[in-house]
């Protein structure tokens, strides 16, 4: 099964009925399109936060985790502005730049770690900005979260 229809059929935006318009370019390129239904929308008219921040969160670092294979990749950060109400479908708009990649690399070679962050957004159905989010995507090798236990409290 292709990425995109395994995003299309993942359980949470499979009931989203979120609907892959484009990825490109091994995950450097993506464009997700997240319908505006009864369910998604909140009391005001437009999609709901917690629908936004269900897509966007895990789509920079599952682009990392395609284009560097040898690495473990979570978010470690997630920031969300809420610029304006989505009251049309919404278009994820995530583009990886060419120099963040670089920069991505040379840290990874130096340090054997990153943790970069990614600038994408949420666009309504005439072309306008309606959520910018910046993602810090933690890049480590293979294998570092076996290495350290759990943070114990109390």
């Amino acid at each position: 099964m292709s990425d995109s229809k395994l995003l299309e059929w993942y359980p949470a935006w499979w009931m989203m009925r979120i609907k892959v318009v484009a990825m490109e370019n091994e995950w450097r390129h993506i464009r997700i399109k997240l319908p505006l239904t009864a369910i998604s929308k909140n009391m005001g008219g437009g999609m709901f936060g917690g629908f936004q921040a269900s897509l966007v969160d895990p789509i920079a670092p599952l682009a990392c985790a395609k284009v560097f294979k040898n690495y473990d990749v979570w978010t470690r950060k997630l920031e969300i502005d809420f610029r304006r109400a989505g009251l049309t479908d919404l278009e994820l708009r995530f583009d990886f730049p060419p120099e963040l990649e670089r920069k991505i690399r040379d840290e990874l070679l130096e340090h054997k770690r990153s943790t970069p962050t990614f600038e994408y957004g949420l666009y309504d159905a005439h072309d306008r900005l309606c959520t910018v989010v910046f993602c810090t995507v933690a890049i480590r090798p293979k294998g570092y979260l076996k290495d350290h236990k759990p943070l114990a409290i109390g």
